[in-house]
């Protein structure tokens, strides 16, 4: 490259003469091309497509249309206009506000009040599993939220606004701050009734929406004077969150939005301090666990909802931090998605994950060829294997002897592999095609058929002879796996129940696969159905 050239001292110099080097040859091939192309005079490469950045990822949604599902939360990522005008540069496709409230609402934060999650051990860095906060809604005042949606619908009138507020159990308060707000031109509204920390002891927040009631209320108020779609959010911290989904949606609301963070504690030092810890008594309180941890309780929350009340319009948050995970929200029934603790993670060019990766699942859906992925993985195609010899010490020099041996018994294949063209696009689906389609899948326990059992089964050549499936079978499931101590091979026995623990611990992918049992399930019961009970002796 151009950097090995003139010896350019750092990698970041070097690649970039690189880069400018290409841009000077591909500007001399175009423009002297039998066609000749022009060429800006800014050094600029041309990016590379391919059909699948033609596919169309926009979603109609209560008569809004929004660029794509992915949008920034009410959360950290909206603490200000600058940042959400900063999200939509980026490529997200809507963003909700930050919670705010009347003035005489106002709220002033404690530090220190979002932390690292323990949920996956002690992690440092980006890629955490979860994080908790106690952070309350916006410091910022009504006025300044109102100016700021007025101003990024003027500067980004393409992409959906939605402002989040907040008032306690009052009709006069909710109705005030609603007409306030939708005169600014925001494209709907998020009614916070869920937040965990902090606000509920105003009255606020979770203290509004735990209860159906006081959520039927809140909404019917709000339907009184809203002229644009409101949403209400909803807490996980619940026994039904149908219930409370059903209340909202019986006061006229439009949807709802779940869901909001998880209450919890995160946890001690060795000495007993909290954290996070405040002030000189060193005292925490519950705070609202988001990220990854929380996904099921979301994926749950949305897949509830979408069945128990059809139709009813979803926009999803909770542990959204791949575009593998918002296809699996839009498949529960979510149209949209919001994202808070993946920015935390990284920042807000992660959006452009998210629209790739759903544009290549919508593409890949419309290739028969590729359709049977799992996301961008092909279908693994193994053969199960028993009796090979495992792959380590001498039984790993005879793997190779027996693999030399039969190369050269078979002599090497030099017949070039034939390309398969690719197969005929049918339609591509839009994201509105794919919202809800799994929830067929879901059941109650009693609708699962307990007589198509199942069984694992190891394939020994793929193995790496751990003893991972053997230690776990043995101390946490059903002392089904024998483990050879020469050979260091499992073997599952008939005392397999296919609990399916082996396959979970298994570093190896599809090394041990669930296979149909061939043999009459009886459970075991200890003492016969029936029989008295053993004395003690």
């Amino acid at each position: 490259g151009g950097g090995d050239l003139i010896g350019s001292g750092l990698t970041v110099e070097a690649a970039n003469d690189g880069k400018t080097a290409a841009w000077h040859m591909h500007k001399y091939l175009q423009e002297t091309a039998a066609e000749p192309q022009t060429v800006s005079a800014e050094p600029k490469l041309p990016m590379f497509y391919t059909p699948i950045d033609t596919v169309d990822i926009s979603v109609d949604f209560c008569g809004m249309k929004f660029p794509n599902p992915f949008g920034i939360a009410s959360a950290t990522g909206a603490t200000s206009s600058a940042m959400i005008a900063r999200a939509f540069q980026a490529g997200w496709g809507f963003a909700v506000t930050k919670t705010f409230a009347l003035d005489r609402d106002y709220v002033t934060n404690v530090s220190p009040r979002i932390i690292r999650g323990t949920t996956s051990g002690a992690r440092y860095g980006p890629h955490q599993g979860s994080f908790l906060n106690i952070e309350l809604i916006s410091e910022k005042s009504a006025a300044y939220w109102i100016s700021s949606i007025r101003q990024l619908k003027k500067d980004y009138p393409e992409h959906i606004v939605i402002a989040s507020i907040m008032c306690g159990y009052s009709k006069e308060d909710w109705q005030e701050l609603t007409i306030m707000t939708q005169e600014a031109g925001p494209d709907a509204l998020e009614l916070n009734l869920s937040c965990p920390h902090g606000m509920g002891e105003r009255g606020m927040g979770l203290a509004c929406g735990q209860k159906p009631h006081m959520v039927e209320d809140i909404c019917k108020w709000v339907a009184e004077v809203a002229k644009v779609p409101f949403f209400a959010k909803m807490t996980p911290n619940v026994t039904d969150i149908n219930d409370i989904a059903a209340a909202a949606m019986k006061g006229g609301a439009t949807g709802v939005t779940a869901i909001n963070t998880v209450s919890g504690l995160m946890g001690f030092k060795s000495n007993g301090d909290p954290w996070p810890s405040v002030g000189a008594d060193r005292l925490t309180t519950y705070g609202g666990m988001s990220g990854n941890a929380a996904r099921p309780m979301a994926l749950r929350a949305v897949s509830s909802i979408a069945n128990k009340l059809p139709g009813t319009p979803i926009m999803a948050t909770g542990g959204c931090d791949t575009a593998a995970v918002a296809v699996q929200f839009l498949q529960c029934g979510a149209s949209l998605v919001q994202i808070c603790s993946a920015v935390q993670n990284q920042d807000f060019t992660v959006v452009q994950d998210y629209i790739m990766g759903l544009k290549t699942h919508l593409y890949m859906q419309s290739r028969p060829d590729l359709k049977e992925w799992n996301m961008q993985q092909p279908p693994v195609e193994t053969t199960l294997q028993t009796g090979t010899l495992p792959r380590f010490g001498n039984f790993e020099q005879k793997r190779w002897q027996q693999r030399s041996a039969a190369a050269k018994a078979n002599g090497v294949d030099t017949t070039p592999t034939p390309v398969t063209p690719a197969a005929p696009l049918n339609k591509i689906p839009r994201v509105n095609d794919i919202i809800g389609q799994v929830l067929h899948h879901l059941s109650n326990y009693n609708g699962l058929d307990n007589t198509a059992q199942k069984v694992a089964a190891v394939n020994d050549d793929i193995c790496i002879n751990c003893g991972k499936c053997y230690m776990t079978c043995n101390d946490s499931g059903y002392q089904a796996i024998r483990f050879d101590a020469e050979t260091h091979q499992p073997f599952i026995t008939d005392d397999c129940t296919g609990c399916t623990l082996c396959v979970s611990v298994c570093p190896v992918p599809d090394c041990i696969t669930m296979v149909p049992r061939e043999t009459e399930y009886s459970p075991r019961r200890g003492i016969p159905l029936g029989e008295p009970q053993v004395p003690v002796v």
